[in-house]
């Protein structure tokens, strides 16, 4: 008789299925991947199968061009694996089209969250809390000193900074997929309809999520207005375009950036930022005890980010969890 839960399978370069002969959000290409979400340090091309949501395989194509093997999956919807292993995704609500994986085989239920948050985002459905005997949990910001601040407020300190500066503009860096459509919409739902500028590289992302039903409002692309034009105006660009020469062609930027790592202040002067917005797309401290206790599991594996304090916070609190020694899983700029 096999051990319990010998048929899941941490790898360095994901989590193996064994009886179902694939794996979960390999950093290699595999002949059958299951995809939580499309952020390149969880997804990639190559693969001979790619299982996903719509919404992700939409932004895989759009990135890597992995038309060929898709396999869509709507939210709730339960597909049979190889090996007898079922396999159901269920909102993460990380980005648009994440999910965590639902496994069950041979009685035995295993969650994997990909990446996840708690906080309700206008982009993507919320995180559902789901049941399982093995809980594969993230870690990103897993230390106690990372607390996200309510988003209103972070929008509060853009608009205010703006309306402080009516000659000048406030650049914006947001990882493309997922925090600058999110930044986009709370800036709308804050009361803010004026036009917002992109960075070029945004243009196809914040399209595709409007195809998928997110209402951005109007967006005009930098490259087709002129300085004087663009005074008083919020623009969105990538991290890395914010201290580059791009950034010239806009008047007296004052320069921000949506991350949750400009907790950390030496990360803000590393990258010369001027107005730190603490937003993130990842469960913070209070989010991810919280969900662990909710979720209640027989036991949890822990990934990709600071595994040892969440490991400590299980074993004082009575809870069985190990550390996961996964490699390729990155922050990309949250």
């Amino acid at each position: 008789m096999a051990a319990p839960f010998s048929w899941i399978r941490p790898e360095p370069h994901g989590i193996q299925i064994v009886p179902a002969d694939c794996w979960i959000d390999p950093s290699r290409a595999v002949d059958r991947a299951l995809v939580t979400h499309g952020h390149a340090d969880h997804a990639r091309g190559g693969h001979g199968q790619t299982v996903a949501t719509p919404a992700t395989l939409a932004i895989m194509d759009l990135r890597y061009n992995t038309r060929e093997g898709a396999t869509p999956v709507e939210y709730g919807e339960t597909i049979r694996l190889p090996g007898g292993v079922d396999a159901t995704y269920i909102p993460a609500g990380h980005v648009l089209g994440s999910a965590q994986i639902l496994l069950e085989h041979a009685g035995e239920r295993v969650v994997v969250t990909g990446d996840y948050k708690r906080r309700a985002d206008p982009t993507c459905p919320p995180f559902e809390v789901t049941q399982c005997d093995i809980f594969i949990t993230e870690a990103t910001f897993g230390l106690p000193v990372f607390c996200h601040p309510p988003i209103a407020e972070e929008m509060r300190k853009l608009l205010d900074r703006l309306a402080a500066h009516p000659d000048a503009c406030v650049l914006v860096g947001a990882y493309a997929l997922g925090k600058a459509q999110r930044v986009i919409a709370e800036l709308r739902a804050a009361g803010h309809h004026d036009p917002i500028y992109l960075h070029g590289a945004m243009e196809r992302m914040c399209r595709l999520y409007e195809e998928h039903g997110v209402g951005l409002g109007e967006l005009r692309l930098v490259a087709d207005h002129t300085k004087d034009e663009m005074r008083g105006g919020i623009v969105v660009c990538p991290p890395s375009a914010l201290n580059d020469r791009w950034s010239r062609r806009l008047p007296e930027p004052i320069t921000a950036m949506a991350s949750g790592w400009m907790r950390v202040r030496q990360r803000a002067r590393q990258r010369n930022v001027e107005l730190p917005l603490v937003i993130s797309d990842h469960a913070d401290w209070g989010e991810l005890t919280r969900t662990i206790e909710e979720v209640d599991a027989q036991e949890n594996w822990i990934t990709h980010g600071r595994e040892d304090a969440l490991l400590r916070w299980c074993q004082l609190h009575q809870r069985r969890a190990r550390a996961l020694a996964l490699v390729g899983y990155e922050d990309e700029d949250d």
